[in-house]
């Protein structure tokens, strides 16, 4: 099927069934109800919950009353594995991605977003491989391990997590791509893509300049990361994963500032989310065929 414009012919737009949500945190300093209100303000397919120290994100009838009321479905689920969550669901790191995967099968979530574990978390991380698979064994849901990236301090480079920042070369089934990490790494986010392959299930989309070590989580757009060349590629290749928008308005001057940033985000998100589809052809006579076929 094609479209035409001032008489020529042009490809139709394939866009994939990925979902474009929006993460809790995105919302910050506001609670995780705002997040729910603001995607359906929106028009954001869903929800990705990040599990923090607001109460309740960690509350399974306060997030099925807010899926509920506002009719925004809670996709994926953020384990708590940041340091500021080492309390949240217990100190032990593996009872936290259990209390996760419960949360996730209960409110219908696709994906367990995990972190690697920090270099002092020892015997966790001898563990974490093999662990992550028994445990993928048992549910459908999707334990997909983020990139994170290194710390740099006079020039060096110090390693934070065990046993690396990144998952491309870990034995992973499925793997979280965060395009602000990539920017604090200086990684070549369209080549860690390529290289994950289908293990590439989720995307946090994000921005970041990349020049200092700070992780700065910008609208996509407005940093130097091939956001929208990524967005066009998992098109391109009918990606079905997850679409995440995870950045950061903290520093919004008022509530229509952050919602402008949300808004934006999504409006590029779909506007890249889409991709020409190559299958179709039209000859100079005008008959459309599929490329390929006789």
């Amino acid at each position: 099927m094609t479209q035409r414009h001032n008489g020529a012919h042009s490809p139709a737009l394939r866009v994939p069934d990925a979902p474009i949500t929006l993460s809790t945190a995105s919302v910050y300093p506001e609670k995780v109800p705002s997040a729910f209100e603001i995607a359906a303000l929106l028009g954001y397919d869903g929800v990705e919950v990040m599990v923090s120290t607001d109460a309740s994100s960690q509350d399974l009838t306060v997030l099925r009353r807010l899926s509920d009321y506002h009719q925004v479905p809670i996709k994926s689920i953020h384990a708590p594995c940041l340091l500021l969550t080492q309390r949240v669901w217990g100190r032990d790191p593996w009872g936290k991605l259990v209390r996760s995967k419960e949360v996730a099968e209960e409110l219908g979530a696709d994906v367990v977003v995990v972190h690697p574990p920090f270099r002092w978390q020892r015997e966790y991380a001898r563990d974490f491989v093999t662990g992550l698979d028994r445990m993928q064994e048992e549910t459908d849901v999707l334990f997909a391990v983020e990139n994170m990236f290194p710390l740099k301090a006079r020039g060096a480079e110090a390693g934070m997590y065990l046993p690396d920042w990144n998952p491309v070369d870990q034995d992973y089934p499925y793997v979280t791509l965060d395009l602000s990490h990539t920017a604090v790494s200086r990684s070549d986010a369209l080549d860690m893509a390529e290289r994950l392959g289908d293990r590439l299930r989720h995307v946090h989309l994000a921005d970041g300049i990349g020049i200092t070590n700070k992780d700065e989580h910008l609208v996509p757009g407005r940093g130097s990361q091939p956001c929208g060349p990524m967005l066009e590629n998992l098109a391109e290749n009918g990606f079905q994963g997850h679409i995440v928008l995870e950045v950061n308005t903290r520093r919004a001057a008022s509530r229509a500032d952050r919602l402008e940033d949300l808004a934006e985000a999504l409006a590029f998100a779909r506007l890249h989310l889409a991709a020409a589809d190559h299958t179709w052809e039209v000859t100079p006579a005008g008959e459309v065929s599929r490329r390929g076929m006789p």
